[in-house]
C-alpha cells in the first residue's frame, strides 16, 4: 500500500482487493448509470495487466483500471473517484501508480481516451500529450 501524496487518509495500492458490489457501486455514481451487477474481479484479473485501487474509511474511493495489448501498450480505462472524496488529488494519484504500473511491466505506452471536460485534468495535472486518434461508434 502507498499513502496518499502529502499524508491523508488514503490508501493507495497496484493490484489491490476490492470486491463486485463495492466497485459497481462507484462505476455507476462516477459514469451516471444505474446499478450494476458485472463481475469486475473477473474481468480485471483476465484481460488487465493490473489496476489501482484507493481506500479511506468509507470504502473505496476511486479506481483505475489498466489493460493492455500483452506488450508494450496499456490503456486507461474506467478512472473513477466516489464523489465523496473528489478534488483531493486522489485522481491524479491513481493515475500515477497506473503510470508505474505499466512502466515496470516493461509497457513504452500509456494510452487515455477522455471526454473534453477532462482535458486539463489528463494533459496538464497528469502529463499526458495529446495525440490525433479515430474513433468509429459501434452503436
Amino acid at each position: 500500500m502507498t499513502p496518499a501524496a502529502g499524508g491523508g487518509d488514503i490508501e493507495y495500492a497496484w493490484r489491490g482487493p476490492f470486491d463486485d458490489a463495492e466497485l459497481n457501486t462507484l462505476h455507476a455514481e462516477g459514469f451516471d448509470h444505474r446499478l450494476l451487477d458485472d463481475s469486475w474481479t473477473g474481468q480485471v484479473e483476465r484481460h488487465s495487466l493490473g489496476w489501482v485501487t484507493a481506500r479511506d474509511p468509507g470504502g473505496l474511493a476511486g479506481f483505475v483500471n489498466v489493460a493492455w495489448d500483452g506488450g508494450s501498450h496499456a490503456f486507461v480505462l474506467d478512472a473513477l473517484v466516489a464523489v465523496r472524496a473528489r478534488r483531493r488529488g486522489i485522481g491524479k494519484q491513481l493515475l500515477a501508480l497506473a503510470t508505474n504500473g505499466a512502466r515496470d511491466a516493461g509497457c513504452e505506452w500509456l494510452h487515455v481516451d477522455f471526454d473534453p471536460h477532462l482535458r486539463a485534468f489528463y494533459l496538464d495535472a497528469c502529463g499526458f500529450e495529446p495525440t490525433d486518434a479515430g474513433l468509429i461508434s459501434l452503436r
